[in-house]
C-alpha cells in the first residue's frame, strides 16, 4: 500500500452477537487512527454467517458504536461510495471476483468429495509426508473439463492456486514487526463453498480491495489467516495494507477474557453507570499509551494522539478497579449542573424515582443534591442508591441494624435527637443554616461531634454514611427531618 495513500481503515463486525470489549477496542483503535491521520474510518457489517447473524444483533452493534461515540465515515445509516456496507448484499461481488481469478488461472474449481479429501489427508499422514493439506488433486484439470462439469451441475468448490515458487509470506505487521509465514505450508484454500458462499478469507479480502482500506487494524487471533489475505490480494492484483494485529485482552488472572472475569459486552458496561467517555479512555489505555503516564485522556487527545508506534504487543489485563478510577475522575471532573442534567436526573428517571418531564423538585434542589452527590460516586448509578432516602417515605424509612446498634442505641442519642429537633424547627432552611444551628450541640451536650451528628444522621437516612449534615438534611427538607428523628426517638438511647 502506498503511503501516500489517504488512510483509509475499518471495523467489520459479525452481528451475531453483542459487541464485545476487545471488538469495541478494536473499533476505538480504528477510530482514532482516522482521525489522527485525516482519514475515513468504515463500519461494515460482516453478516454471511446466515444462522447466527441477524437484523436485531446489527441494531444492537450499532447502539453499542452510537453509545461509545465512535462516528463513522461511511457505512450504515450514511451510506458512501464503497457500498454495500453489508456482506450479505455482495455475493454478486464475491462472485464475480471468484470466477474471474479462475478464468486468469489464479483459480480453479476442485471437484473433490469430503470422503476424497479426508482419504487424502489419512494417507499423506501414513506416509509422513510433511505437507498435509489439500493435496492439488484438481490443480491441473483441463479448464474445459473443469467447466463442463460444473456445466453438468456436479458439486464443486473454488480453490485459489497457490504458487508453487511463492517464497515466505512475509507480514510486514505495525505491532508485531516483521512475520514470516512459510508458503510451503500453504495448501490451495478454498475460497468458495460448494454452497455458493465466499469463505471468509475471501470476501474479506474483496471487500478490504474494493473500499481501498489502507490499513488494517484487529486482534491477533487473525494474524495466522493474514498469509492466506495476502495470497489473494496478490491474486486479485490489489495493493496489501499495513496490518497492525492487537494483542488480546485478558482477565486479572490472565486467562482469556469471558463471562466469569464479569461483564464482557459493551451494553453491560453501559447499563452499570459506566460514562462513553470514560469507558473509551479505560479502553484505549488497554495496549496503546502516548506516554506511558496519562491515565485519563481526553476524546480530543485520543483522536490527535493515536499511533500504531505506540501500541504494545503484550496482552492487556482487563482491571475493574482501573475503570472505576478512571469513571470516577470523568465525574468528579463534571460542574454540578452538568452532573445534574447528564447523570443525576437520567439516572433517577431509570431507576423509577423520578417522572421525566415531570420532575418533583426545582433545579436548585438537584444542583445541591449534584454538589453533595458527585465525589461519592464512582459509577452514574450511585447516585440511586445515595439518594433513595430523599425518595422514601418517612414512616417506610429502613434502619441499618449496625448503624442503630453503634449510634442510635447508644446513651445520650436521644438527647442528641431532642437538641437537633428543637433547634431545626426554627432555623433556615440551607445547608449552612443548618450545620451553623448544629454545630454548638456537641459542647451544649459535653458529647463528641460523632455521638451528636450521626444519630441524627442515623434517623434522616437510615444508615451512618450521607454527605454533609447539612446538605443531607437541607434536601431531605425540614418537615421530613423532624417527622423522621421524632420516629427514631423510640430507637435512641
Amino acid at each position: 500500500m502506498s503511503d501516500n495513500a489517504p488512510v483509509r481503515v475499518r471495523f467489520a463486525p459479525s452481528p451475531t452477537g453483542k459487541l464485545h470489549v476487545g471488538g469495541a477496542r478494536t473499533a476505538i483503535y480504528n477510530w482514532a487512527f482516522a482521525r489522527a491521520n485525516g482519514g475515513a474510518f468504515i463500519l461494515r457489517i460482516d453478516d454471511t454467517d446466515p444462522t447466527r447473524s441477524t437484523d436485531e444483533n446489527t441494531q444492537i452493534i450499532l447502539r453499542a458504536m452510537r453509545w461509545l461515540g465512535l462516528d463513522w465515515d461511511e457505512g450504515p445509516e450514511v451510506g458512501g461510495e464503497s457500498g454495500p456496507y453489508w456482506q450479505t448484499e455482495c455475493l454478486p461481488l464475491y462472485r464475480e471476483a471468484a470466477e474471474r481469478l479462475v478464468a486468469e488461472g489464479k483459480a480453479y474449481y476442485c471437484f473433490c468429495t469430503p470422503e476424497k479429501l479426508e482419504a487424502d489427508r489419512k494417507a499423506a499422514q501414513e506416509r509422513k509426508d510433511p505437507f498435509q493439506g489439500y493435496q492439488r488433486t484438481c490443480r491441473d484439470i483441463d479448464p474445459a473439463e473443469a467447466q463442463a462439469r460444473v456445466d453438468a451441475g456436479e458439486p464443486y468448490t473454488i480453490r485459489i492456486k497457490v504458487p508453487l515458487d511463492r517464497g515466505d509470506v512475509i507480514v510486514h505487521d505495525a505491532v508485531h514487526g516483521d512475520v514470516t509465514f512459510n508458503a510451503k505450508e500453504l495448501d490451495d484454500f478454498i475460497i468458495f463453498r460448494s454452497d455458493g458462499t465466499p469463505t471468509y478469507n475471501f470476501a474479506t479480502v474483496v471487500d478490504d480491495a474494493r473500499m481501498g482500506i489502507t490499513h488494517i487494524i484487529r486482534g491477533d487471533d487473525h494474524l495466522s489467516n493474514t498469509p492466506r489475505q495476502i495470497m489473494v490480494y496478490e491474486a486479485l492484483g490489489a495493493p496489501t495494507p499495513t496490518f497492525a494485529h492487537i494483542s488480546m485482552i485478558l482477565g486479572t488472572d490472565g486467562k482469556k477474557l469471558s463471562k466469569r472475569h464479569g461483564a464482557t459486552s459493551v451494553e453491560e458496561y453501559r447499563d452499570a453507570g459506566y460514562l462513553s467517555d470514560a469507558f473509551v479512555n479505560y479502553l484505549s489505555l488497554l495496549g496503546w499509551a502516548p506516554d506511558g503516564e496519562s491515565t485519563v485522556i481526553s476524546r480530543e487527545r485520543l483522536a490527535s494522539e493515536f499511533s500504531l508506534d505506540h501500541v504494545s504487543k503484550n496482552p492487556a489485563i482487563m482491571d475493574p478497579k482501573k475503570l472505576d478510577y478512571i469513571n470516577g475522575e470523568y465525574l468528579h471532573a463534571m460542574d454540578d449542573e452538568q452532573f445534574a442534567h447528564e447523570v443525576l436526573v437520567p439516572e433517577l428517571v431509570k431507576a423509577g424515582l423520578e417522572t421525566e418531564g415531570s420532575l418533583s423538585h426545582d433545579e436548585a434542589w438537584y444542583a445541591l443534591l449534584a454538589r453533595a452527590l458527585k465525589p461519592r460516586c464512582t459509577l452514574s448509578a450511585d447516585v440511586c442508591a445515595q439518594a433513595r432516602y430523599l425518595y422514601t417515605a418517612d414512616d417506610e424509612l429502613a434502619h441499618d441494624e449496625k448503624a442503630v446498634k453503634k449510634w442510635l442505641a447508644k446513651a445520650g442519642a436521644g438527647n442528641a435527637l431532642d437538641a437537633a429537633k428543637k433547634v431545626l424547627a426554627d432555623c433556615d432552611w440551607t445547608p449552612e443554616a443548618i450545620e451553623a444551628a448544629l454545630d454548638p450541640l456537641p459542647e451544649q451536650l459535653s458529647m463528641g461531634k460523632g455521638k451528636v451528628f450521626q444519630p441524627i444522621r442515623v434517623a434522616v437516612v437510615g444508615s451512618a454514611a450521607s454527605p454533609g449534615i447539612g446538605e443531607t438534611l437541607a434536601l431531605a427538607g425540614r418537615d421530613h427531618v423532624l417527622a423522621r428523628i421524632e420516629r427514631a426517638r423510640s430507637l435512641a438511647g
